[in-house]
């Protein structure tokens, strides 16, 4: 599986591609690097999120999941740059609990790009984050969208 990583602001990202599509971000470097045309794109367009040119990405995604992860990543990708929804909107949204949502967020295999870091407890409680400094990294995210934070 073609594999790249890069340091970004919020630490050590590796990008992985498989059948043309982005289909996992994790959390530090790799032994060996694979410079395909989708992970540099991916790269390049996570650096200008990073330096603040791009609110969106357009890359093709495909995150493996069961049916709910896939319908909760889809929602999460429409939340807009620098807004917020919380657990319980998106939750009713999708006609589930609050907490099924919560895990489907967790185990989301493409962070910053499906942006579960935009998910927030009630009265703005930053819940958890799976990055490489749990809330902190989910802080980071949220001030460098512009989004005030309690």
């Amino acid at each position: 599986m073609p594999q790249l990583a890069f340091n970004s602001p919020i630490g050590p990202l590796a990008l992985f591609e498989a059948d043309g599509a982005i289909v996992a971000v994790d959390w530090g470097f790799l032994p060996e690097n694979d410079e395909t045309p989708l992970l540099l794109k991916a790269r390049d367009q996570l650096e200008e999120y990073f330096d603040g040119k791009r609110t969106s990405f357009d890359l093709p995604l495909a995150p493996h999941g069961t049916a709910f992860q896939q319908k909760v990543w889809a929602a999460l990708s429409r939340i807009p740059f620098g807004q917020t929804r919380s657990y319980g909107e998106l939750a009713e949204e999708l006609g589930t609990a609050p907490r099924a949502l919560g895990g489907a967020c967790g185990r989301n295999p493409i962070p910053v790009i499906i942006p579960c870091h935009r998910v927030l407890g009630a009265n703005g409680a930053m819940g958890g984050y799976s990055g490489i400094d749990g809330v902190e990294t989910k802080e980071f995210l949220l001030r460098h969208e512009g989004v005030p934070l309690k």
